[in-house]
């Protein structure tokens, strides 16, 4: 099932998005980091807002949910987790449930580790899910809440999926992922290339947000932990864990 989704940049980094249900014509944003570039998104498309889709209740994902509520009367779905923290709250969501835009269906992921009420919408019949603040291009999040080893649990549902599934982002970290990305698989070709691509197209005003799950499976470190070459960077010895290397590596990254 195809779905139209438009991508643009909020505040200083956030990534907005809408997904589009093109049989029905609902269409949900996806956080609202704030309401100016929503809303102008929403008039340059001509798209109607029925929904707003939350993936957490950091404020700079919420902050716009009040403005472009009241504009367009859009149903503001939300972490169940996340009761008392997010304005305007119609719908509470957790794992196991489906949110509905449309004819389009989302499977909702409670995907803690950034942090405890952080949830994923996958929608599976258009190849595309939504991931919030739990894995960036070439990165993921940092953990705020709970050890490591919960955001590391999150991250292998998103290692399971197809991979041409296009995954969705909450910021643009990706020239910052990419450095550090180098300096913890330096050997790796494809992550050259895909660096010198991210390095062009902030040149030209673009963002490599969304990404094809099977490229970050080829060039983002945290989703290749189990391979000996990171093992071995990050200076742990032939046989250790997935986990342990996505620790260590994380780690290494809140310091880099």
């Amino acid at each position: 099932m195809e779905a139209q989704v438009r991508t643009f940049l909020c505040r200083s980094d956030n990534i907005g998005v809408l997904i589009r249900d093109p049989e029905t014509g609902a269409c949900a944003a996806i956080d609202v980091p704030e309401a100016a570039p929503v809303l102008r998104a929403l008039d340059e498309t001509g798209w109607r807002l029925t929904d707003i889709l939350v993936t957490h209740r950091h404020g700079d994902h919420i902050a716009g949910i009040p403005e472009v509520k009241r504009a367009t009367g859009a149903r503001v779905t939300a972490p169940r987790k996340a009761e008392g923290s997010i304005p305007d709250v119609d719908v509470a969501v957790g794992e196991g449930d489906v949110v509905r835009v449309g004819s389009l269906a989302a499977q909702v992921w409670e995907t803690p580790g950034h942090c405890n009420d952080h949830i994923t919408y996958w929608f599976e019949q258009a190849g595309v899910v939504c991931a919030g603040d739990t894995l960036f291009t070439l990165g993921c999040g940092r953990v705020l809440e709970g050890p490591p080893e919960v955001l590391w649990r999150s991250l292998q549902r998103f290692a399971d999926l197809p991979g041409e599934t296009q995954v969705y982002s909450g910021h643009d970290y990706v020239l910052s992922n990419g450095r550090f990305a180098l300096a913890a698989d330096p050997d790796n070709a494809a992550l050259r290339a895909r660096v010198a691509e991210a390095e062009t197209a902030r040149k030209e005003g673009r963002f490599l947000i969304p990404s094809r799950l099977s490229t970050e499976r080829e060039t983002n470190p945290f989703l290749r932990c189990g391979t000996s070459e990171i093992a071995h960077n990050v200076d742990l010895p032939a046989g250790s864990s997935p986990e342990q290397v996505f620790v260590t590596l994380r780690s290494w990254k809140d310091r880099f």
